[in-house]
């Protein structure tokens, strides 16, 4: 049967798909739609398998906070080109992902992924539309935080965002703080809030590296193990979120800042996704 230009666009309305492939998978059909559809999703199945191994280093991070900011969303999308990131879909997409999941109370990526897009799961559009783009498309990260005030930082370039959870408020206005210190998070990159949030392989990692380098120095072998708790002291205050210098004001300290804004207002939890 004629394949007509109404029956293409007509088909690219319904999928997204190319015009070239709408034309394609119809006339394998045979002017059928759904059988149409079913193809172009087969060859979207196709190239996402096609590309499996392919890396994922650009995109886009959305972000949502509930309307009593006390819990905040965080989810990347990512894609094989700055071209694809930049593109207004892709971005519609990502934010579209995020307002289902929140919706819907996912709390984990595969949770996210199970969840249905109009007539199928957000993981069967996520092939659909690597089929339609070309590229590898993937949820890479997607992280909840709760507490008293939850703060988001998108940076200017959207493929970082960070969330901090602020506790002991007392009712003070914490928002500007809450972005002074994820900014802080975005650019500096702690492993854990303070010194009893970093995991013990980081910790043992840290005290083995220490006595290497106190070896290499020629320290005697019964001075290593306190040169390298020296050592983690000083990976403690600059690698710890409440320990850094503000880089705002690099004499204070984070805690000594937040401290100073309401007394006893502190971190409990962050997230910082960062891609590429």
């Amino acid at each position: 049967m004629a394949i007509t230009a109404q029956d293409v666009n007509k088909l690219r309305q319904m999928t997204g798909a190319g015009m070239m492939d709408c034309k394609k998978a119809l006339t394998e059909a045979e002017g059928d739609f759904e059988k149409a559809v079913d193809i172009l999703r087969k060859k979207g199945q196709k190239v996402s398998a096609s590309r499996a191994d392919r890396e994922t280093k650009e995109g886009i991070v959305a972000t949502r906070i509930t309307e009593n900011g006390t819990k905040g969303t965080l989810l990347s999308l990512t894609c094989e080109t700055d071209f694809v990131a930049k593109n207004e879909e892709f971005g519609a997409f990502a934010n579209t992902l995020i307002d289902i999941a929140v919706a819907n109370g996912a709390t984990s990526k595969e949770a996210v992924l199970a969840l249905p897009f109009e007539n199928i799961t957000i993981a069967e559009k996520i092939i659909e539309m690597t089929g339609k783009i070309g590229e590898k498309i993937d949820i890479s990260h997607f992280e909840i935080i709760t507490a008293e005030a939850v703060v988001p930082y998108i940076h200017s370039n959207g493929k970082l965002g960070v969330l901090v959870g602020l506790v002991n408020t007392s009712g003070a206005d914490v928002e500007e703080a809450g972005k002074d210190v994820a900014m802080q998070i975005a650019a500096m990159n702690p492993v854990a809030v303070d010194k009893d949030g970093v995991d013990a392989s980081t910790i043992e990692r840290e005290i083995e590296i220490g006595k290497e380098q106190a070896r290499a120095e020629g320290k005697p072998e019964e001075m290593l193990e306190k040169i390298a708790m020296g050592k983690l002291q000083k990976f403690y205050k600059e690698s710890t979120l409440l320990s850094q210098q503000f880089v705002k004001d690099n004499s204070k300290s984070i805690a000594q800042y937040l401290d100073g804004v309401s007394k006893g207002l502190t971190v409990n939890a962050f997230k910082r996704i960062s891609i590429g």
